[in-house]
């Protein structure tokens, strides 16, 4: 029995065999497509060679591509675990001809691979074709000799592609096979084709036409092919089973939790393991594609997909965090042909780990909540969309997660009215993903490419160059001219000029046209090899075809590169002192600063931030020569280089080398980077860390300056420092004594005050009467205090709610125009009386939008506290 890592081989050797050219996997994250959240098909990488916007050096390409469908539009999130096929990750196996091959040598490959090369017997596989293509109709009859009865003509946009309302678009052909009459099922096209008896394994795409604005079809003069099979789909043909959770990989990854947990995947706990296992492998290569845990975009889903795992974990009884135990389990598996799950292990299991943790601290909570709402509830009700809604804001519970947790109590969920309350939180959400991170390359420097060629970068070792004029754009248009006054992008064959990339930022300079000047106010690369200038023009003309002098401003480069240089150190700096799980997660280099992003639980101690700095100087005091190679990637990562996860890589990289090893032998940092960098590490001067701070889940963010801005911002801290010591009139070495002498005085007195407030407040003050009243057979304590902020009523409550013994103690703190609510209920009367609801009630009546709290206690504020009694008059009118 073949294994699943067996058989993706063996298609790739095989269509390698035909001369296909083996591309690797693309990333989770589109790198040419802004409107995707994430890679969902094996055709989204060639996308612009499709459309004819790119060439390649080949013709025909095959890849076992990594797919993610669990957001938008193709989301089997609520699917998974429940069903033998949904995925929320899988790989899709595929081949494609770009003008080469068509219908007849697809069909071909696809008969010859799956009944020779596969063994699958030829008597259990169907066909079906969309209802009018006549020609792969009869191709099925020549080459595989399936009679007409096991080929289906369809119907419908199931038969039939389209990239868009316009653009490509064919028919597809797709090949079924028949698991036994012992399942229950039709062939597709027939009653009963929703039965599990005949599965589709493999989709022929023929792209054929290019469809008009107005509905019409024209044939393309170059049709092309895009095939899709499901990796996991025939693994389960192949092992004999029916469900791809019974195949070789799921059933490692359910042994693996199921040791974890104690739990046995059967009855109700299987589909938990299946989850477990299913998210673990969407998550883990998110993870190594640079994808972090947030709450917008991509992070979001990736947090969805987590939290749903880790639910799961706890039902099954797991006591402690469960994911991350799993991840060595799947990199052993997988790792041998995603080289990036084996990079990023440390990071996938931090992060599994942070989050779970966090989940955890908020899952009990909101699994009470659901229970106590779903109590009384019977098979068929329906669950609030309040409810939902509430265990989304306040406990981290994406809706779908709700919906999954009284799914096995025959419930559903009101999402229209969630989706009511939702809208604000989702209409920011949507705001804040930008699509992907590389703005998808227009069509025109796809062109450009094709005509000129790739541009020429000799920046590593000349600040100037010459170089001809080989293309300009003007509003986004090719021209062949431009006058002073315009802002026009410039393409010459030889370039100094750095493009923005790898979170360097682009150069600037100064052109000296053969007719004209310009100054260079940034560089950025396009249709992946081109560097393109943007200039405004200054004097003069300018024309495609002029030789030109182009000269990159020497001082910001050189700040840049030190810049660049620092951040490659406290890389290395960051892993040696906090751990290997670290990774950078975003980067921007410039002539101002160096700002870097990195996976990390919490804040950095100061310990912990003057080792780093240490570490940095160190390297930098050593005066060692960078060294630079070019080597393929998967050599360089072979080498011990760092790359970036979800970074694209041509065939050829260069490797950075920084510094010595301070222990051992060996260097100190090693990466895989373009960017331009100093010649010895000497060359950085000095390094100083002036922030760290956290800017998402799990990320944290070290801002610092090298060289003279270094020199002058701690020249800077130390004015400060001497202005300090001239106020206390005390040495400088004794300012940081006498601030936390200020520090303790303060607090001493604040005590002392809130001490006054408290007995004042508690003997009668604040003008109200000392005694409680009576309403309704209840005892009220309810006053209004002048000068008293929200965190001193807590206290107060306290000692009010002990002289009523049973009743109810509403408190209003006026501090600074401002109304501060606190509502104490008494044990005894809980039954009767929420805390919660009586000091909403005040709230509003204030003004304000609402309290947070529990039915003994509760806690709120108001913009406004001229209307401090009406919100004692709401409570009193609520009793």
């Amino acid at each position: 029995m073949p294994s699943l890592n067996q058989i993706r081989q063996t298609f790739l050797d095989y269509f390698a065999r035909q001369d296909h050219e083996v591309v690797a996997s693309s990333s989770l994250v589109p790198q040419n497509d802004p409107t995707l959240m994430f890679t969902n098909a094996g055709m989204v990488q060639f996308k612009n060679v499709f459309t004819g916007a790119e060439t390649r050096p080949y013709t025909r390409a095959t890849t076992s591509q990594k797919v993610v469908r669990a957001g938008g539009k193709h989301n089997d999130l609520d699917n998974v675990g429940y069903t033998a096929r949904h995925h929320t990750f899988f790989e899709m196996l595929g081949n494609f001809s770009f003008g080469d091959y068509f219908k007849a040598e697809a069909i071909e490959h696809a008969w010859n691979l799956i009944t020779r090369d596969y063994g699958i017997d030829a008597n259990r596989l169907m066909a079906t074709v969309y209802i009018d293509d006549d020609e792969a109709f009869e191709l099925w009859k020549k080459i595989a000799g399936l009679p007409e009865s096991r080929i289906a003509r369809i119907a419908g946009s199931d038969n039939f592609w389209s990239m868009g309302d316009t653009g490509p678009c064919g028919p597809c052909t797709e090949i079924f096979y028949d698991h036994g009459d012992h399942i229950w099922g039709g062939p597709p096209g027939t009653p009963e084709e929703d039965g599990d008896r005949f599965v589709e394994i493999w989709n022929l795409v023929f792209m054929q036409f290019d469809q008009q604005p107005d509905g019409t079809r024209l044939n393309l003069p170059k049709p092309s092919i895009d095939t899709g099979m499901g990796l996991e789909r025939v693994a389960a043909v192949l092992q004999g089973v029916h469900n791809n959770y019974d195949i070789d990989l799921f059933k490692t990854l359910i042994d693996a939790s199921v040791e974890a947990t104690g739990v046995a995947a059967e009855g109700d706990s299987l589909p938990s393991h299946r989850v477990i296992a299913d998210h673990l492998r969407s998550s883990a290569f998110l993870i190594a594609d640079g994808v972090t845990p947030s709450n917008a975009g991509r992070g979001y889903v990736l947090r969805r997909i987590m939290r749903r795992a880790m639910r799961h974990a706890y039902l099954l009884g797991a006591k402690e965090p469960l994911m991350h135990r799993l991840a060595p389990a799947l990199v052993a598996e997988m790792g041998g042909h995603y080289d990036e799950l084996k990079r990023a292990e440390a990071t996938i299991v931090e992060t599994l780990r942070q989050e779970e943790e966090s989940f955890r601290r908020t899952l009990g909570r909101g699994i009470s909540l659901l229970d106590e709402a779903v109590g009384d509830l019977k098979s068929g009700d329906v669950l609030g969309g309040d409810v939902a809604f509430k265990l989304h804001d306040t406990y981290g519970f994406p809706v779908d997660l709700t919906q999954d947790a009284v799914r096995a109590k025959g419930l559903t969920v009101d999402v229209d009215t969630y989706n009511i309350l939702m809208k604000e939180q989702k209409e920011r959400g949507r705001k804040n993903w930008g699509g992907s991170g590389e703005t998808a390359a227009a069509t025109e420097w796809f062109a450009i490419k094709d005509a000129v060629g790739a541009s020429d970068f000799v920046g590593y070792d000349h600040l100037s160059a010459q170089g001809h004029v080989q293309a300009m754009v003007l509003d986004g248009q090719s021209v062949e001219s431009a006058v002073a006054g315009d802002l026009i992008q410039v393409v010459f064959e030889k370039t100094p000029f750095y493009p923005e990339g790898g979170g360097q930022a682009g150069d600037t300079g100064t052109v000296d046209f053969l007719h004209g000047k310009g100054d260079i106010l940034d560089t950025k690369r396009q249709a992946g090899e081109l560097i393109v200038h943007l200039v405004e023009v200054t004097q003069g003309r300018v024309k495609v075809g002029d030789k030109s002098e182009l000269h990159v401003d020497a001082d910001k480069r050189k700040t840049t590169r030190s810049n660049h240089s620092a951040a490659h150190l406290v890389h290395a700096a960051l892993r040696h002192v906090l751990g290997p799980h670290v990774s950078q997660q975003g980067q921007l280099v410039d002539a101002e600063r160096m700002r870097f992003d990195f996976s990390h639980g919490g804040p950095l101690t100061a310990e912990e931030l003057a080792r780093i700095e240490s570490e940095v100087n160190t390297v930098i005091l050593q005066n060692a020569a960078a060294a630079t190679r070019l080597m393929t990637p998967q050599a360089a990562i072979e080498a011990g280089a760092i790359a970036l996860f979800g970074e694209k890589y041509g065939d050829e990289v260069r490797v950075l080398a920084l510094g010595q090893a301070l222990e051992g032998p060996g260097d100190y940092s090693v990466e895989l980077c373009g960017g331009t960098h100093v010649a010895r590490t000497g060359d950085i001067a000095l390094f100083k860390i002036v922030s760290e701070a956290g800017i998402a889940s799990g990320v944290r963010r070290v801002e610092a300056v090298t060289g003279e801005a270094a020199r002058q911002f701690l020249l800077e801290q130390a004015g400060v420092a001497r202005s300090l010591a001239d106020q206390f009139k005390v040495p400088v070495s004794q300012v940081e004594a006498r601030v936390e002498a200020l520090i303790a005085e303060r607090k001493r007195l604040e005590k002392e005050l809130g001490e006054a407030k408290r007995a004042l407040a508690v003997g009668g003050g604040g003008g109200a009467a000392s005694g409680p009243e009576e309403i309704n057979g209840t005892r009220l304590i309810a006053r209004v205090l002048e000068g008293v902020g929200g965190k001193d009523l807590r206290p107060l409550a306290e000692d009010f709610r002990k002289q009523v013994g049973s009743g109810i103690v509403a408190l209003v703190g006026k501090l600074d125009g401002k109304a501060a609510v606190t509502v104490t209920v008494t044990a005894d009367l809980t039954g009767r009386y929420n805390a919660a609801e009586l000091a909403k009630a005040a709230v509003i009546a204030m003004g304000g939008q609402g309290a947070g709290g529990k039915a003994d206690f509760a806690q709120g504020g108001a913009p406004d506290d001229s209307k401090a009694d009406a919100g004692l008059e709401a409570v009193k009118a609520l009793i």
